[in-house]
Formats: C-alpha cells, sequence, structure tokens
C-alpha cells in the first residue's frame, strides 16, 4: 500500500498522478451518480459482491482517498454520493474487484498494489461503463481526460486503443475480464 499522506506513484511512461483541478472538481460536463442513478450501478457492483454505499448530498465520503466527491472504498464497499463522477465509483470499484476477496476486508481508503495494477484498474474501469445504461466507455474516457488522467499517448482513449495491452494481460491472466458488458 502507498502512504496514506501521499498518492500513489504511478508508472512515468504509462501515467502521470491523478490530482483533479479545481476547475475539474467544478467541471459540470464530467458524468455524476446523480445524472445516471444508482440503481445499475448498485447492480453492477453487486455481480462481484460488492456493495454501493450511497452517502448523504453533504455528508463527508468514507475512503475517498482524493477527497470528495471522489468515490473511497472501505473493505467490500464502495461509498458514493449523487455528485461523486461516475468514473470515480467505477474506478474505485475496479480497485476492490481486482482484488481477492479475502483481501478486500482489509481495504481502507487506499486499494493499490502496483502500477500494473493501477494501470489494469484504468482499463477495467473503461470496460465497465458499457454495463451501465447511459454511461458507455466513450463517455468514461472523456470524463477521465477532463478529470486529470494522464497518459502517456495523450489521451485516455490513445492510452486504451494503442497502449493498454499489459493492463489487458494483467485483467486476463486473473480471468477478470468481463465476458458480456451489460
Amino acid at each position: 500500500m502507498w502512504p496514506r499522506d501521499a498518492p500513489p506513484p504511478r508508472d512515468p511512461i504509462n501515467m502521470t498522478p491523478h490530482t483533479p483541478s479545481p476547475s475539474a472538481v467544478a467541471d459540470a460536463s464530467v458524468l455524476r451518480l446523480r445524472d445516471t442513478g444508482f440503481e445499475h450501478a448498485t447492480k453492477l457492483l453487486a455481480r462481484y459482491d460488492l456493495q454501493l454505499d450511497i452517502v448523504a448530498d453533504s455528508a463527508p465520503i468514507p475512503g475517498s482517498y482524493w477527497g470528495e466527491p471522489e468515490a473511497g472504498v472501505i473493505a467490500s464497499t464502495v461509498h458514493a454520493r449523487a455528485d461523486t463522477p461516475v468514473h470515480s465509483l467505477l474506478h474505485e470499484a475496479c480497485h476492490l474487484i481486482v482484488l481477492p476477496p479475502e483481501k478486500r476486508a482489509g481495504i481502507h481508503t487506499d486499494a493499490t498494489d502496483s502500477v500494473e495494477e493501477e494501470d489494469a484498474v484504468c482499463y477495467l474501469q473503461i470496460l465497465l461503463a458499457d454495463a451501465l445504461p447511459g454511461v458507455g466507455r466513450t463517455r468514461v474516457m472523456t470524463d477521465m481526460d477532463a478529470w486529470g488522467y494522464s497518459f502517456r499517448l495523450g489521451s485516455t482513449r490513445a492510452w486504451f486503443e494503442h497502449d493498454a495491452d499489459e493492463a489487458r494481460q494483467w485483467l486476463a491472466q486473473r480471468d477478470l475480464l468481463p465476458t458480456v458488458a451489460a
């Protein structure tokens, strides 16, 4: 695990730290859970034995690594509010999905073990976006760019389409690639 007082290191070739700027946080163009509702996200998480805790609008989000309105993780629960970006919910859920269930119990706020795992999480969140009606991978990739994810090829889409083979292989080796998106 990375120290709680510092963002996890990123592969300097692949990603730079994801630190939302104040303008990104206020960016109304990023799809939020209030725009999609919680029903489909709850069902998607349940497929992976995860729970979604819907936090009250002004309440702190437990287990949020990046701070509000970003989603948080504690054990097998993803915590989110209506203003949480959909890509954040997916990203944090994917951190739990890639872990064996017995390891989830010890997770609180920080779930990354390696750069390879972080890359795999980014890849999986893009795939799982297709399981949420009205979201989809194209929207999530656009929102990831708007929020501040940074890949060496310049965009999330370029990384996903041309530079994510290792992330895909990491997921395939663990039988974590979804066979059906919906």
